[in-house]
């Protein structure tokens, strides 16, 4: 090779080095995980490995035993379910299991709610899914379960039926809730890279002891009462309740609870809030916040408080733990501080670095559902 050609080489190579580490700074701690492997379709378990925060690493949806199930069909039977739909993988099928999807475009409106068994994950890239319209995803009295990559939107309420459980027992459901996903007495669960959006209720519940729950790199938007933590004021099952929420996108067009937190701890960190109009983050029954990193922007002078607790009243929450550290605030946007600051204290498995909110805007920017070629790095 001439010494032109040589000098040619290595300076396409410097750039396309440079190239590559700009893009791994401006990538969060869970997509440098995995996104810039170009072989990440056929090592899909990878994933496991890459969640952050309270939900800790995936270890028990990976490995020997996990089932590989594709999702061929948009269809649904909530009594009896067909194999090759979604429901036959997260409900019906035994064991461990990994699902994915036919690549292409999917639409599936669940007649009833889907129930997801422990050791389940529901894997959306390389597809674009879509749930919609119909009945949304319950989670109860499960564990290890990973949700990414899915577009949930205008989830009803559907009238009472007939659905099979995990276990195979069918049961019958009075009227559901309109939730998009919903959890309930359930741990160990990871939520990310989802877009949702229009639902009839809530976006996401976290409820009635739920705890251990990372949430990540989703995009909310267009929907009033956003994110739940926390059953009701009397549930003291709550207070253990352990939710990290970071890397999101909340708006444009949303109005609260994002979240809203009942007894247990939050840690809200690295979120991007594009505007809202009642509040950001309320909470009631003495949960414990910690707020860090976030970029707040308020939609209006009008709605410029970031925090509200809940009943509103002069001294309402005066005792309570929420701290704001290294937030970043515009458009007039206020945090209320009061008690002290509390730290998550998350062991090694759980530990992540919170970076600058100067950074928020790049670290969200792919927030959602990620579009994925399974020839490329995703």
């Amino acid at each position: 090779m001439a010494l032109k050609e040589l000098l040619m080489f290595v300076t396409l190579l410097f750039l396309l080095l440079r190239a590559a580490t700009a893009n791994h700074r401006h990538e969060n701690v869970i997509d440098r995980c995995w996104r810039g492997q170009p072989n990440w379709a056929t090592d899909r378990q990878r994933l496991a490995m890459c969640s952050v925060g309270f939900v800790g690493k995936m270890r028990q949806n990976r490995g020997h035993g996990v089932t590989a199930y594709t999702v061929t069909d948009p269809s649904d039977d909530p009594v009896r379910p067909r194999p090759g739909t979604l429901r036959y993988g997260a409900t019906v099928l035994p064991g461990k299991v990994w699902i994915t999807f036919r690549p292409g475009s999917m639409h599936i409106r669940l007649a009833q709610p889907l129930f997801v068994k422990s050791f389940t994950a529901i894997d959306g890239r390389g597809a674009d899914v879509h749930v919609a319209g119909g009945a949304g995803i319950v989670l109860y009295e499960v564990s290890n379960v990973v949700i990414h990559g899915l577009h949930v939107h205008g989830i009803r309420a559907q009238p009472p039926g007939r659905v099979v459980r995990p276990g195979g027992a069918v049961q019958n459901m009075d009227v559901g809730d309109g939730d998009a996903i919903r959890l309930l007495s359930s741990s160990k669960v990871w939520i990310d890279h989802n877009t949702l959006s229009r639902c009839e209720d809530g976006l996401l519940d976290v409820t009635l002891g739920s705890t251990d729950v990372t949430v990540s790199n989703n995009w909310f938007h267009d929907h009033d009462k956003v994110m739940l933590l926390g059953h009701d004021d009397q549930h003291v099952a709550d207070r253990r309740m352990r939710v990290t929420v970071a890397f999101n996108r909340f708006g444009p067009n949303v109005n609260q609870r994002m979240p809203r937190i009942r007894h247990g701890y939050a840690h809200v960190v690295n979120n991007f809030y594009d505007g809202w109009r009642e509040y950001a983050i309320g909470g009631s029954m003495g949960p414990t916040v910690k707020s860090q990193g976030n970029l707040f922007i308020a939609s209006t002078a009008e709605s410029a408080n970031v925090t509200r607790r809940m009943p509103v009243g002069h001294a309402a929450g005066k005792d309570w733990h929420w701290h704001s550290s290294g937030d970043s605030f515009e458009n007039g946007a206020v945090f209320k501080q009061t008690g002290s600051k509390v730290r998550p204290n998350y062991n090694k498995h759980q530990a992540f670095p919170a970076v600058s909110a100067s950074e928020v805007r790049s670290l969200t920017k792919d927030a959602g559902a990620l579009r994925c070629s399974a020839r490329a790095a995703c």
